[in-house]
Parts: C-alpha cells; structure tokens; sequence
C-alpha cells in the first residue's frame, strides 16, 4: 500500500539510539524516512547511527536542557531538512514505593518526560504549523491505562501524555498537525529489564495477564509508529494505540 510510505519524511526521535526508540527508527527507515536520533549519551547514538545507516544521523541533546529545544530543531532543519515526524520517547524511570519518592525525584521524572517532550515537541510544532503538516507521537505506557504499584511518578509522567495528545490534537489538528500516541505493553528492553529485576513474581503476573503470552519486541512498536505517523493514518488523530499482546484488555 503506497500510503505507508514515508518517503522524504525526516523524523527526530528523542532518545532513540536504544529500546523502543532504536525499533521505531528501524521501522521509520524501513519506510523510506529519514531519522535524526537524539539522547545524552553520545556513545550509544554513534553505535545506533552505525547500525542504522545513512539514513540516520545523531545531535546529542539533553531533553531537560529546556531553552535548547529551539537551537537543536533549528540546527536539524538546517542540516538535514524540515522536520514532518516528531517521536517523543525520551524517558527514565523510578521504581519505588510511593511514600519513599521524594519531590525531587518526582521532578526529576517529570522533567524528562512531560517538560521535556513539551519543549521539544513546541520547538518542532511551531515549524510545522507554518508547513500546514506533521505528526507527532508519544511514546506512553501500559502505565497510562492502568495502576502500576511502585511508579506513581513514572505513572503520573506518562499518564500526562494521553492529556497531552488529546490536547494537542484538538489546538493543532486545523494546522494540518496530527497527534498521537503508543502505549507500548511489555516490550524487552534494558528498561523492562531494570523494572522487572528481582521481582519474578512480577513477571509472571504480567504474563499470565497479557493473552498473547508473551512480551513483545522494539519493532513491533517501530511498525505500530510507522503507520500512524504515514499517510494510511491521515485521518487519525488524539489516540492512543496500545500495542501490549492484550495485556490492557486481559484478565
């Protein structure tokens, strides 16, 4: 189907050079775009961009370096050409009981994921609307859709997404802007793999929940996040897809 092409579409994908973010940029270049990674680890971003090739390139950028959201876009547009996919998947996470978070650790994760993909996202938002197109994506959680013990501040964070691409998509959709998000189910990746460290009674209770059996992999978000992000999708907007094996619908 020729619609999910996405063919001379530049995408940048905040921390993008591990985990899901790497699977979406693999599945993005699959469909002719090309990808512009950005994290604060500059090592990973180098190894990512090797194994991605040409099509993908890197800027090293702070997500919580709020005023440099505008420098960073600008210097993309510049070099690489006008931004039309912008994926926020830029995140850490804090595992702990509620009453032991502290307000800076709370802060801490807000920061990353809701000031962060604000910043980023407005920078990038504001060329858009003057090219009349885009889509934007969030990268949300099972977190979003359902209580987690022991991620209120994680949860909060992400929970803020669905607001915001609800909101988002209402202001700018006039604009010719689409805005959406994935709620990735259980996805192996170093993050999963820190959440589910030492707690196999955890694991078991997701399994046992998720119909399909089993947890899904980096690529199966990517290719959820192609197509939402490609024309086929034009007439979607203010969503949130999850893409969880069943695990928000299981019992």
């Amino acid at each position: 189907m020729k619609d999910l092409t996405l063919q001379d579409d530049i995408a940048l994908i905040s921390g993008g050079a591990t985990g899901i973010g790497l699977g979406i940029a693999e599945s993005l270049i699959r469909a002719g775009a090309r990808v512009v990674l950005c994290s604060r680890n500059e090592a990973a971003l180098k190894e990512a961009v090797q194994r991605l090739g040409p099509q993908a390139t890197y800027r090293v950028h702070d997500v919580t370096e709020f005023e440099g959201s505008d420098a960073l876009v600008a210097q993309v547009e510049e070099s690489v050409g006008p931004i039309s996919i912008l994926i926020n998947n830029a995140g850490n996470h804090l595992k702990k009981p509620a009453e032991d978070v502290s307000a800076d650790e709370f802060r801490a994760v807000l920061d990353v994921h809701v000031l962060g993909a604000h910043s980023l996202t407005v920078a990038v938002g504001k060329r858009m609307m003057t090219r009349g197109h885009g889509s934007i994506l969030f990268i949300a959680s099972m977190a979003s859709l359902f209580g987690i013990p022991s991620v209120v501040a994680y949860s909060a964070a992400k929970s803020a997404y669905l607001g915001m691409t609800r909101a988002l998509a209402a202001e700018w959709g006039s604009s010719g802007i689409r805005v959406n998000a994935i709620a990735p189910g259980w996805i192996n990746s170093a993050m999963m793999q820190k959440a589910l460290q030492g707690d196999p009674e955890r694991k078991q209770k997701i399994l046992g929940r998720t119909p399909l059996g089993c947890f899904g992999n980096p690529e199966d978000v990517g290719e959820a996040a192609a197509f939402l992000c490609s024309p086929a999708a034009k007439f979607i907007t203010g969503v949130c897809l999850p893409v969880d094996g069943g695990a928000s619908i299981g019992f």
